[in-house]
């Protein structure tokens, strides 16, 4: 069985992509760089897409910069401290990224006649954006039913979530009993020009507190002497 996965370079997608390897999916890896600032995670997710022993990893030029909706494009600047508990979305979100991403994803799962689709999006430990909840999910589901070829002949394309209920600490449990090494990912929203995280962006704060709530150090840092 075929699976396109998309596949960020941060840990939450490299997970999910193995938790599909390890349910008997052949992985084709999809990588958009979209502009995002952070562009070190483009050889994050090249790292990963090695480890995982992915068929092809296509890494896929989209620049979202131009719109500049996002300060992850250029947008402004990456909110730092936030309360990770706030409901406000914040500027990191990425105008309908999960659908144009998806949307690719679904596009390259039709031309190989592969019908599932992985993405790594999670509805509890992330920063409030839309395109990471259920009802998004389900919606883009019932659109490929009707958008392509092989939906209106018959064909149901899945879009596996597996991680969209479980904290960060529990993604970090299940990518260890699985053998995965953390140091390969990325996660900083605003790194250093040498890849160093900042620890202070959302997505910093929110992998910090999954290792502790793991009860594991972070291998990241250590490969980057932090």
């Amino acid at each position: 069985m075929n699976a396109v996965v998309l596949l960020s370079g941060g840990l939450d997608s490299y997970t999910a992509a193995a938790m599909a390897r390890a349910d008997g999916f052949d992985l084709y890896a999809l990588t958009v760089a979209y502009g995002q600032r952070h562009a070190v995670e483009i050889d994050a997710a090249r790292r990963v897409a090695r480890a995982l022993g992915a068929l092809r990893h296509v890494v896929l030029p989209l620049d979202l910069s131009v719109f500049a909706g996002s300060s992850l494009t250029g947008g402004g600047e990456v909110p730092k401290g936030r309360d990770l508990d706030e409901s406000e979305i914040p500027s990191t979100y990425v105008p309908a990224r999960n659908t144009v991403f998806l949307s690719l994803a679904l596009a390259w799962a039709e031309t190989l006649e592969a019908r599932d689709l992985v993405i790594g999006v999670n509805a509890l430990d992330y920063s409030g954006y839309p395109d990471c909840r259920r009802p998004f999910i389900e919606a883009f589901s019932a659109m490929a039913a009707v958008a392509t070829k092989a939906g209106v002949e018959g064909a149901r394309f899945r879009v596996h979530t597996p991680l969209i209920d479980m904290t960060k600490a529990d993604i970090i449990r299940r990518g260890m009993a699985l053998g995965l090494d953390y140091a390969l990912t990325h996660s900083c929203y605003d790194p250093s020009p040498a890849g160093a995280p900042c620890a202070q962006c959302d997505s910093c704060r929110l992998r910090a507190r999954g290792f502790a709530e793991a009860g594991v150090p972070d291998p990241a840092l250590a490969r980057l002497g932090a």
